[in-house]
């Protein structure tokens, strides 16, 4: 309903403009004003200028709705206990990731964000783990945070992450263990109750802040969604630096 008022008021805007174009534009050769018609077929940027100045508008109000959200759900974001965390967890910023064991875009992030972590160990780097790419996802998203439980979370991750192959739950499994992962210990908290309840929790946080895709960042409180190395970078300096 929103977007439909707003594609209202923006017609409406573009008729008044167009009309107030007319009005002041000369007029034909017998002296007759322009028709509207005659002004956009002359002057088509008219229309263009202003369906460019609508989505700006759009993408500004989803931006601004989008932060509002995550304000609302900041300590969800950063301080939740279950999420698997890497780096100085009483950190002055928080680096949150929305990922999904697989993603090609999310493996395609990591080696980036593998050197930030390593530039930067004085952030805190914050897990939420989905899985929706694939039907492995969610085998893999439960390994993960089962070997979170053990302690093991940023040795499994840089496992996965790094795997060159398609996965699979016997890959999975053969590469918690070379992380030092408990494999029956991993198996059975994979099932529990608890870890059932944190990927129900990563869903519906995704959901609340209009998380759509993967990878997504939240640095500080504020989404960014790249892949390059030198702009996440420059949002954590940028929160330092306040």
């Amino acid at each position: 309903m929103k977007k439909y008022s707003s594609l209202i008021i923006s017609v409406l805007a573009l008729i008044i403009a167009v009309v107030a174009l007319v009005m002041s534009m000369p007029k034909s050769s017998d002296n007759q004003p322009l028709s509207v018609e005659e002004t956009l077929n002359n002057n088509p940027e008219i229309i263009i200028n202003a369906m460019q100045n609508y989505e700006k508008k759009l993408r500004e109000e989803a931006l601004a709705n989008a932060q509002k959200l995550i304000d609302e759900n900041i300590d969800a974001l950063n301080n939740n206990p279950d999420s698997p965390t890497i780096g100085n967890k009483d950190a002055k910023v928080t680096v949150v990731e929305f990922f999904d064991f697989s993603c090609h875009y999310c493996h395609a992030l990591y080696p980036n964000l593998k050197k930030v972590m390593d530039k930067n160990p004085d952030v805190k780097y914050v897990f939420k783990e989905m899985a929706f790419v694939a039907p492995i996802s969610d085998y893999a998203a439960k390994a993960g945070l089962a070997a979170n439980m053990q302690g093991k979370y940023a040795e499994f991750l840089d496992a996965l992450m790094t795997n060159q192959g398609a996965l699979s739950e016997a890959k999975v499994d053969e590469l918690a263990v070379k992380s030092g992962v408990d494999l029956v210990q991993m198996k059975a908290d994979m099932n529990s109750d608890k870890i059932a309840q944190i990927m129900k929790a990563n869903s519906e946080l995704a959901g609340k802040i209009q998380v759509n895709g993967v990878p997504a960042l939240v640095i500080n409180g504020k989404l960014v969604q790249t892949l390059d190395e030198g702009v996440i970078q420059s949002e954590i300096d940028a929160a330092k630096a306040k």
